[in-house]
């Protein structure tokens, strides 16, 4: 089969020995033949040099089994019982409990189902195991790939960052090939599962032909606080058992047969301001006990980091009207009038669906006030809380779980997935969906509770 660049050049003299056959030697039809040959060589280059679309193959979440359920009523009875929290904590984690959005069916791992807690290193390990390796297990097979077949292999998990690394534990498991190029992200939040996407889609954008898989989790024995500070408190309350694997690849048949298309992503952070820094931070308390204190000024921070973060996405994905109206609307309020409102670009003219951070109550409804969204919007983040818990990096891909069981996706929809982590850190994501989805996995977590909701939380 010729190449394109030799079917061009045959072209140039079929047509130049027909001018000459038929006598045209005037220079403008050689002139317009060489013109057209140059310019078909230049497209043919340049779109020989734009890297391969990034193709969201499927993904799959963790269910974990029916002996980790945590009922309110259990949590503060074991509480109760550990001699490191006092009356007053236990009491703070009560409160915090009721109004937290948590149902009664969320999960801890065994290791904090004792008393005391079991918190050291072999016990990550063994909870690490116990989420990563059914995800992977069901991602492969639902997607019908080897280990093998597997060039690019992302972990990420905030609070744990065992030797050997995470990835190194998935590659001894499955015997996975000696040239697959692996990466563990550590300390990144909770948006390090879309930071994960992220990196991997650059790294198929510079390798062709390649597949990616990014497992996404948290390990909560290594995170869990016995101590008294209420603000470190927050996280044994509102933090669960999750993980998630997302198959990414940039082949060519990947096209027919993946679920959705990443078509946008953006990064951006506030580390530098010490007030986004510090709003959530790993440090010591008095008696020298490990926590995450989450100060009164993370609302805050949040709002100021998404405000600059929505502001350069959507210069970059929004229509020009949407832009247009935004712009006008500054100038209106420092020029004209300074009690005008400014103009809040809407989304929803891009995107039809949102999965948020489900990190609580007050931020999603923080998050909800910031993007003009209303309660069908942001009814994924608060059902996933509610029947998951907070789960960290991997929360987003149990959202779009339950918007796929639902029926809410459509072919053409187009997905945000927000993450926010600390830092403060921020990463969206653009899902194009490209098929019908009809969700029949059984092990999906939502399978057997997805007619119960929504409810009112």
């Amino acid at each position: 089969m010729l190449s394109w660049p030799t079917f061009f050049a045959f072209i140039i003299v079929a047509f130049e020995t027909l001018f000459i056959l038929q006598q045209w030697r005037h220079p403008i039809f050689h002139f317009l033949l060489l013109s057209y040959f140059f310019f078909a060589i230049k497209t043919y280059f340049l779109k020989s040099k734009q890297p391969r679309p990034v193709y969201l193959v499927d993904f799959s979440c963790y269910k974990p089994p029916s002996k980790c359920k945590v009922p309110f009523s259990s949590f503060i009875h074991h509480a109760s019982m550990i001699e490191a929290f006092d009356t007053e904590s236990v009491e703070f984690m009560a409160k915090t409990l009721v109004s937290s959005g948590l149902s009664q069916e969320t999960y801890l791992p065994p290791a904090l189902h004792c008393i005391p807690p079991k918190t050291h290193h072999r016990e990550s390990i063994n909870e690490a195991q116990m989420v990563l390796f059914p995800v992977m297990d069901d991602l492969l097979s639902k997607t019908k790939l080897s280990p093998h077949d597997i060039d690019i292999l992302i972990v990420n998990c905030s609070g744990f960052c065992p030797s050997p690394s995470l990835s190194s534990i998935i590659i001894n498991k499955y015997s996975m090939k000696s040239d697959i190029k692996s990466y563990n992200l550590s300390g990144m939040g909770c948006s390090a599962g879309t930071i994960g996407v992220d990196l991997a889609q650059n790294l198929l954008k510079t390798h062709e032909n390649k597949t990616a898989i990014v497992l996404s989790t948290e390990i909560l024995s290594t995170g869990w606080y016995s101590g008294h500070e209420k603000p470190k408190l927050i996280l044994n309350c509102f933090f669960r058992m999750g993980g998630a694997g997302i198959l990414l690849s940039n082949k060519k048949q990947a096209e027919n047969t993946s679920k959705y298309k990443l078509i946008h992503s953006l990064r951006t952070q506030r580390a530098y301001d010490d007030t986004a820094y510090y709003a959530a931070y790993r440090e010591e308390d008095c008696r020298g006990i490990l926590g995450v204190t989450f100060n009164k000024d993370l609302l805050q921070a949040v709002s100021e980091t998404l405000r600059s973060h929505i502001t350069l996405l959507g210069s970059q994905i929004l229509p020009f009207t949407e832009q247009l109206f935004h712009v006008i609307s500054i100038l209106r309020k420092k020029l004209i009038d300074k009690s005008a409102e400014i103009y809040t670009p809407s989304f929803k003219t891009v995107v039809q669906h949102f999965c948020l951070p489900s990190s609580g109550k007050p931020l999603i409804r923080e998050l909800a006030k910031e993007l003009n969204l209303n309660g069908r919007d942001i009814e994924p983040a608060l059902m996933t809380l509610h029947r998951f818990g907070n789960q960290s990096s991997s929360s987003w891909w149990y959202e779009l779980g339950y918007m796929e069981g639902r029926g809410r996706v459509k072919k053409g929809d187009k997905i945000w997935v927000l993450g926010l982590g600390t830092g403060i850190k921020c990463c969206s994501l653009v899902l194009e969906c490209l098929r019908p989805i009809v969700e029949d996995n059984k092990k999906s977590p939502w399978s057997c509770c997805i007619q119960q909701y929504p409810i009112q939380v």
